[in-house]
């Protein structure tokens, strides 16, 4: 498929059922965490034709990464839980298994416990047929990618994408450098905050 051909379907899909989907989507799963304590904010949306062919488009060495973008291509919508505290990310996952059938499951956490980035509870999520008319479904993906992070994982998560993924050189070593301090920061104060907060809980009950 060409990349104009690929841009037309994704556009008619965009318009035709995506944005709608994610309103959707967005208000049932509000629904479903009504009453969870210390969610921030409970956001969908789906993904921007520019980005979308941005990532269609990547390689993996010489070859394309998605062979079937439509198809392969699991963030197409797109929903975000950010909680207060770290131990607030358990509950709402478990909240979220229970209402919805997940595909795939997993926690993205830095590769040693030297490093410190990018750190959120990933799931690929089946969506309800019931959100689903006729006509939506024609267009829809069967699923949804769903992130699960806290206030300081989702700002650290953020500012960095946006600084250290957009410039067209490579970072250097010091700019790198200041990232991860960044994200030691933050990753502290997240522990702290936590701590805090469990503590000044159990004080209360």
């Amino acid at each position: 498929m060409s990349t104009d051909e690929l841009e037309e379907q994704y556009l008619l899909r965009y318009h035709t059922a995506l944005t709608e989907v994610a309103k959707k989507l967005e208000a049932h799963i509000k629904e479903q965490l009504r009453g969870v304590p210390r969610i921030d904010r409970i956001s969908a949306r789906a993904k921007s034709p520019e980005r979308f062919l941005t990532k269609a488009r990547k390689r993996d060495g010489d070859k394309p990464k998605y062979t079937e973008p439509l198809c392969q291509i699991q963030d197409q919508i797109g929903a975000r839980i950010i909680t207060f505290y770290m131990s607030d990310i358990e509950p709402v996952s478990q909240k979220i298994k229970d209402y919805f059938a997940p595909i795939e499951e997993r926690r993205v956490v830095p590769d040693s416990v030297n490093e410190f980035g990018y750190e959120g509870r990933h799931f690929i999520l089946l969506i309800p047929r019931d959100l689903l008319t006729p006509s939506l479904e024609e267009y829809c993906p069967d699923f949804f990618e769903l992130q699960i992070k806290t206030l300081f994982e989702h700002s650290w998560a953020e500012a960095n994408h946006d600084l250290a993924y957009k410039p067209q050189s490579e970072l250097s070593a010091e700019q790198r450098r200041k990232i991860a301090f960044t994200a030691a920061q933050a990753w502290g104060a997240d522990k702290i905050f936590d701590e805090l907060g469990r503590e000044l809980l159990q004080t209360k009950v």
